[in-house]
């Protein structure tokens, strides 16, 4: 039988080489790390976060909580190593990101049918493989994919938030609070920095005209957008200064709104909220929940420290932002993640197009199990639209040019339900019951 090549040991890649192992492949894991860097991961290990340390909700009337569902039923290697991680994060799935990386890295290196290489890859292989280099594929590889394809990667720019020390924060003035949860003082998940209305649009004016780190590759983009016909920017992971500049209330009523808290200090709610949310297990860092940037890190330093809470706060790694790339893949891949002209070759991860840790995951384990039933001669598996993981690739791989972006889970790309409440909680649950249905009757054996 011939062996598996899966090139990139991020979330979609380990995901996909523990699912072909699993079922009997003997895989070939390439990683480049540590020998060349990305420029924004920090350790070699595998599946390692370097934005976010949420994973999304997990509740089972959430989009994202019906994937996790579907990925449980999967027996997802990524999934089980995050919930034996897992933070205090609300209705969230959050990890501690150390204990989470480690984790993988040591299943997925201990797998006696996965054999780990730490060297980059530059060329595309000549026998079966799946690529899940991820959004931060190296120059080589990137441009070996360009030839492959006969078209340029569509591109855009991803940013981090930045991560404060928990001693530093000033909790007379921030408060413990989760939303909606309005119980005894100084319980929930998050720590909340409350703003006034004047702190606010104080703040929202320093964060709009504060220096930004110049990024040549901007030169040019808006002509490249127009001539290509799609969109070069994600929209879902925009730098909090972009949004600033957008409207004055663009942040209250975004990353900032202050719905479902109350300040215990005032008893009143705020006029908007920056959220930070427990980064690792020993409970000393926190990140900022959606603030995303791309300021200098000497005006975060400035502009930061006007946040109420925050104003003496150690920040322990600011803001970055950094180049995510991804392919046009409705005219490239079928839904089961195969090349349309190369059948060995099987694509998975944030470079398909899915946005979000689980969705990578998923596609990374959709990805293995195919090749894997490939290379066994056995009819590969199409998930139906019915449930979030057949919904994601459809999308993926059938959208239209003119408005073809990064895909997270929710339930606008799911077919409509029969007879659908008025409540939104129970049309996420009617969501969740008719994707466990089908899982319930079609058991993907191994």
């Amino acid at each position: 039988m011939d062996r598996l090549t899966v090139i990139g040991g991020g979330l979609a890649g380990s995901e996909a080489a523990w699912q072909a192992a699993e079922r009997g492949i003997e895989v070939d894991l390439y990683e480049m790390r540590p020998t060349q860097s990305t420029g924004a991961h920090l350790t070699d290990r595998l599946g390692e976060l370097i934005c976010s340390n949420s994973l999304g909700s997990a509740l089972p009337d959430r989009a994202a909580g019906v994937l996790k569902q579907e990925l449980k039923a999967m027996d997802s290697l990524v999934l089980a190593c995050a919930e034996a991680s897992a933070l205090p994060a609300g209705g969230a799935l959050a990890v501690d990101r150390d204990a989470f990386a480690e984790a993988i890295t040591q299943k997925v290196s201990q797998h006696p049918r996965i054999h780990l290489i730490r060297e980059e890859v530059k060329e595309l292989p000549g026998g079966p493989a799946i690529i899940a280099s991820g959004p931060l594929t190296s120059p080589a590889l990137a441009e070996a994919i360009t030839r492959f394809t006969g078209q340029e990667n569509l591109f855009f720019f991803d940013a981090i938030a930045p991560i404060v020390s928990r001693d530093s924060i000033d909790m007379n003035v921030a408060f413990r609070a989760s939303r909606y949860e309005f119980l005894e003082e100084g319980s929930g998940d998050y720590i909340n920095c409350p703003f006034t209305q004047e702190q606010y649009e104080t703040f929202v004016s320093e964060l709009a005209q504060a220096q930004r780190i110049h990024l040549e590759s901007f030169e040019g983009l808006a002509e490249q957008e127009r001539t290509a016909g799609h969109k070069l920017f994600f929209e879902g992971c925009l730098p909090v200064e972009v949004l600033a500049n957008r409207n004055q209330n663009s942040l209250a009523f975004g990353p900032m709104r202050p719905v479902g808290l109350r300040n215990p200090h005032t008893g009143r709610r705020p006029h908007a909220v920056i959220q930070l949310r427990q980064d690792n297990l020993s409970n000393t860092l926190y990140n900022l929940v959606g603030f995303q940037t791309n300021l200098t890190f000497s005006e975060q330093k400035r502009v930061f420290h006007l946040i109420p809470g925050l104003e003496n706060a150690e920040f322990v790694r600011y803001g970055q932002m950094h180049r995510n790339t991804f392919l046009f893949s409705p005219a490239l891949l079928e839904p089961t993640l195969q090349s349309k002209t190369r059948p060995e070759w099987f694509f998975a991860g944030q470079i398909v197009g899915v946005e979000g840790y689980m969705g990578n995951v998923a596609s990374g384990l959709i990805a293995g199990i195919n090749a894997a039933r490939l290379l066994q001669k056995r009819p590969l598996i199409t998930l139906p639209p019915e449930t979030m993981t057949g919904a994601l690739l459809y999308y993926i791989t059938h959208a239209s040019p003119a408005d073809f972006q990064p895909m997270k889970a929710n339930f606008n790309i799911l077919p409509p339900l029969e007879n659908p409440s008025r409540s939104k909680k129970e049309r996420g649950l009617a969501h969740a019951k008719r994707s466990a249905a089908w899982f319930q009757e079609h058991f993907l054996e191994r």
